[in-house]
């Protein structure tokens, strides 16, 4: 039985081959992965990412002496973006595989994170085992105070706690300044309170990719970077009005509930919401006819959908808020009840024409993409 060619795969999720060093991945070849990582342990001999390629060698060179056919290659992502990072990886691991014309991998990681892109790895090449490499260190209060050390020196780590802390303390003496110590508390929770939501639903990911796909709009040339820069500014107002509808309240009833703040957050923002994503399904649209015509019934319904969200979410705060008996809010319990009743119908009747919008366009463009083929025979 023949395992055909190994590729031995060092994975560096986090690019410090590239970010400390200034190697370029893919890496392939013995010779190459000896270079990256000799150069990696001169910028940082403190990096894991060192002994996990120095092992990818010593496996690579026990295998050779077996006799078996085997290939040796370092790939790298991205040191800030995790999910262009993750991309990258991919990309590369297609190029070594083309070029080593590798038929299983054994891979070798320097700890848990790496281990995140094996399906990546598993989508493209068999793993026929795992490496992971656990660098020795002694434990003693010293050694841990420089590995704290190290860590937060980290930008992406350093960035990650100490932005959120700063801004939460600036924002505490700017309201004591103020004379509003009450508000001065709210605020320095609600900053981390929103900053640990931010990362733990993966809010960063978002931001990145918005933040992507504006550069690729407009290094594109496409209409939807005018429409993202739009949304961008209408969120911020939408954010802007709801914390000062959230205040306008809290100064007036000072005992109100976190589900009431949010319901007074979302009363003062989701037009400004509405509009935003309006905005942004235009050029979306737009992009997509003009580029993409064939992904038009996938996108033709975000308008409807963000009408119809939007309409139930505000007609839900606005009752909400109203039998709760919020001082000084315009609307009673009962107009609020058939405001919820009219807006829930009329965000039902949007999202049910956006389905059949949608159903009647994927025809039209499946009749087009019949009729193309139809030509070129």
């Amino acid at each position: 039985m023949t395992l055909g060619r190994t590729l031995v795969l060092s994975v560096d999720r986090d690019d410090d081959i590239g970010w400390k060093a200034k190697v370029e991945s893919p890496a392939i070849g013995r010779a190459a992965c000896l270079k990256a990582a000799n150069t990696l342990a001169l910028a940082d001999p403190e990096d894991s990412d060192v002994n996990a390629i120095f092992s990818a060698v010593k496996i690579y060179d026990e295998l050779t002496e077996k006799g078996e056919e085997t290939a040796i290659a370092v790939i790298a992502g991205n040191h800030l973006h995790m999910i262009e990072g993750d991309r990258r990886i991919a990309t590369s691991l297609e190029q070594v595989i083309k070029e080593t014309q590798a038929t299983n991998c054994i891979l070798v990681t320097d700890g848990a994170e790496d281990e995140y892109v094996i399906p990546i790895i598993q989508s493209q090449i068999p793993v026929s085992s795992i490496r992971r490499v656990i660098v020795n260190q002694m434990p003693n209060l010293e050694g841990t105070y420089y590995i704290l050390k190290k860590f937060l020196d980290d930008p992406k780590i350093s960035r990650m706690i100490f932005i959120p802390l700063g801004l939460a303390m600036l924002l505490y003496a700017i309201a004591y300044l103020l004379d509003a110590p009450g508000i001065a508390t709210i605020i320095v929770v609600g900053v981390i309170g929103g900053y640990l939501l931010y990362k733990g639903f993966g809010f960063d990911e978002i931001v990145h990719s918005i933040i992507d796909a504006l550069r690729l709009s407009l290094s594109r040339g496409r209409f939807s970077f005018v429409t993202y820069t739009t949304t961008i500014l209408l969120i911020i107002i939408g954010f802007t009005v709801g914390f000062i509808n959230v205040l306008k309240f809290y100064s007036s009833d000072a005992s109100l509930g976190l589900l009431l703040y949010l319901m007074t957050f979302i009363y003062g923002s989701i037009e400004w919401f509405i509009i935003a994503g309006l905005v942004t399904s235009v050029g979306v649209i737009i992009d997509v006819y003009a580029n993409e015509r064939e992904a038009l019934g996938k996108v033709i319904v975000f308008p409807f959908f963000v009408i119809a969200v939007g309409f139930i979410l505000y007609a839900a705060s606005v009752y909400i808020i109203s039998v709760s008996g919020v001082p000084d809010f315009p609307l009673t319990p009962d107009e609020s009840a058939k405001n919820i009743l009219y807006s829930t119908i009329i965000g039902v009747i949007s999202a049910i024409i956006g389905v059949i919008t949608q159903f009647f366009v994927n025809r039209k463009m499946a009749e087009l993409r019949k009729q193309e083929i139809i030509e070129v025979i």
